[in-house]
């Protein structure tokens, strides 16, 4: 994904700036601005990881009794409150299982993902627990300094995943474990 941006998003060629410059306008450095990391970032991660979640809430849809449906129009239910008082409540346990797995992943952002983006010109806003741990492992040496940052990640992710299990199963919801 990084790759093709980069393809389409350099000063020097890219699609996207050669479309701006054939408009009258100048080019962006959309990959040396600090100010377009996170905008870039965002899209590139939504493109990158919308699929998986897609998959998984259609085959929670296909599971909903379609009767429930048919019988709350011969109710006089319109789409919302189908949407509301069916759709939603049959698929509340996916929805509950996929945040608890998702909030694990909270600082989790994409090493390899973010360590693509950055470069000398946006590093000050783009760094991230992973690739400062790469930095101040790898780089500086830092070994221990960098382990026991990366195993302080690692422990903020596993409380937010107990305390968003137990939440669940306090709202009377199936958890995870």
């Amino acid at each position: 994904v990084v790759s093709l941006f980069y393809v389409m998003l350099t000063t020097d060629g890219g699609a996207i700036n050669n479309l701006i410059v054939s408009l009258g306008g100048e080019p962006i450095g959309f990959l040396t601005e600090p100010d377009w990391l996170r905008p870039m970032y965002v899209f590139q991660h939504v493109w990158r990881t919308a699929g998986w979640g897609t998959i998984v809430y259609l085959a929670a849809l296909t599971a909903v009794d379609m009767a429930l449906y048919e019988a709350s129009e011969i109710d006089g239910a319109n789409r919302w409150q189908q949407t509301w008082h069916i759709t939603l409540p049959a698929i509340r346990p996916t929805i509950i299982v996929l945040f608890i797995l998702s909030i694990g992943d909270f600082l989790e952002l994409g090493f390899e993902h973010m360590f693509l983006l950055l470069n000398s010109m946006n590093r000050e806003v783009g760094e991230i627990f992973d690739t400062f741990v790469y930095t101040a492992g790898i780089q500086n040496g830092q070994l221990s300094f960098a382990t026991a940052v990366g195993l302080f990640k690692g422990l903020v992710g596993l409380v937010l995943v107990i305390g968003a299990n137990s939440l669940a199963k306090k709202f009377g919801e199936e958890g995870v474990y």
